[in-house]
């Protein structure tokens, strides 16, 4: 059988190959270098596909190295660090720190290890600004300005990095396609993950997030790396959450707390001062508690106030905490607890712009309402957990025990009673 032979056109300066003419070459941007070349066209049905079949028992056990990042509160997400040639896809909001983030990273990486940063989106002067506002030394990082597949890959070929992030995968493409599509991101993906893979390049690929909270392009993107990390938090608060809804080489279930100031996202690592005031003091209106931000134990300070209302319909606000639970636990208090609030406007605050939906605090919301009509002050030194019920009984906090264990590590009294 004759093989079949197929045109191609090959850069005499790159070696890159296109199947169409063009004046310049994308690869090495160098003009009417293009020449035409007769190949043979690899047949599908040629392909010989060969496995073997393998026990675990039989395979050596080689350790992966995992590099450390600039803080714990990354590493506890991602297991003790970064895997070498690991595939990780940093998503989020537009603007919530996710390249400043990936700065700062490199910033710590750069004594170390030789990096490849990927500027999509933003001009090499643009990042240079951020980073010497950020502080971050980065004379061993190397930036390109490209949205090219083919221009990386060579960058890649050319020079040995152990590091590489991509910003971001939307505005990536090949030479003859539109970015964007979600056959391109798929395939721009699958390209990426074979270079890293083969030349053991640890990579960070950032995405966008849609305003339905899912990240943008092809879902697929999730199930062909190796990590799938999410940065939240609202415009309006200072505070990050760093999470990890897939990860290979290490836990999902756990969350990474940062703040952004001037200098960039600043670890958290004492969330108990971060939130709470002094536990020496005692306040009217306000009450302490323990949420569950994934399995991660928080300290919390609930703020309540009641006021006697001018209007026949009295108000009722809250701000980080669900409303019609709000209205549930004020029924439930002036039924079985004698707290008529009918002519009381009665707001609620979670302290530190955080938003709670874990109903083992609701407790501390009664707790801190009471506090606030009766005029009697609660201190700083206790932590109520329990969840309202409408037969008025409180019952005992989802995970208590992993609450109890971290409260009572804060030297933190525990009630579980009005």
């Amino acid at each position: 059988m004759k093989s079949k032979m197929k045109t191609v056109y090959q850069c005499t300066e790159c070696q890159a190959e296109t199947s169409k003419w063009q004046g310049q070459c994308s690869t090495c941007r160098a003009w009417n270098c293009f020449v035409e070349k007769t190949v043979t066209a690899k047949s599908k049905k040629s392909v010989q596909l060969a496995s073997s079949v393998r026990k675990l028992s039989g395979v050596e056990n080689i350790k992966l190295l995992k590099i450390p990042s600039f803080t714990n509160e990354i590493d506890r997400v991602l297991g003790e660090g970064f895997m070498q040639g690991g595939m990780y896809l940093l998503g989020g909001e537009p603007g919530i720190g996710k390249s400043t983030l990936s700065l700062q990273i490199l910033g710590h990486l750069n004594q170390n290890f030789r990096s490849l940063y990927v500027a999509g989106e933003e001009s090499v002067g643009q990042i240079s600004s951020r980073a010497d506002r950020l502080g971050c030394t980065l004379d061993k990082v190397d930036f390109i300005e490209s949205c090219l597949v083919e221009q990386i890959e060579a960058s890649l070929i050319v020079t040995e990095y152990q590091f590489l992030i991509i910003d971001s995968i939307q505005v990536m493409r090949f030479a003859e396609s539109l970015a964007g599509t979600t056959s391109t991101i798929r395939q721009i993906c699958e390209k990426l993950i074979e270079i890293a893979k083969f030349k053991n390049i640890t990579t960070i690929i950032i995405g966008h997030v849609t305003k339905e909270g899912e990240l943008a392009g092809p879902k697929v993107l999730e199930h062909l790396v190796d990590v799938v990390l999410y940065i939240e938090g609202e415009r309006s608060s200072p505070y990050r959450f760093l999470k990890a809804v897939k990860n290979r080489f290490g836990p999902t279930n756990d969350v990474g707390l940062f703040k952004m100031q001037a200098l960039g996202l600043t670890p958290i690592d004492n969330p108990a001062l971060e939130f709470v005031e002094s536990k020496n003091e005692s306040l009217i209106g306000a009450a302490l508690t323990c949420v569950l931000n994934e399995h991660r134990p928080l300290v919390v300070e609930v703020q309540a106030l009641c006021i006697a209302s001018n209007f026949g319909y009295p108000k009722r606000s809250a701000v980080g905490y669900d409303l019609n639970r709000l209205n549930m636990i004020i029924a439930v208090l002036q039924k079985y607890y004698g707290i008529d609030l009918s002519n009381q406007d009665v707001f609620v605050n979670i302290s530190g712009g955080l938003k709670i939906k874990d109903s083992g605090c609701d407790l501390a919301i009664m707790k801190a309402i009471i506090s606030s009509y009766k005029k009697l002050p609660n201190k700083l030194d206790c932590i109520y957990l329990g969840e309202c019920s409408l037969t008025g009984k409180i019952k005992p906090a989802n995970l208590f025990e992993l609450r109890k264990n971290e409260m009572q590590r804060l030297a933190y009294k525990i009630s579980n009673k009005i």
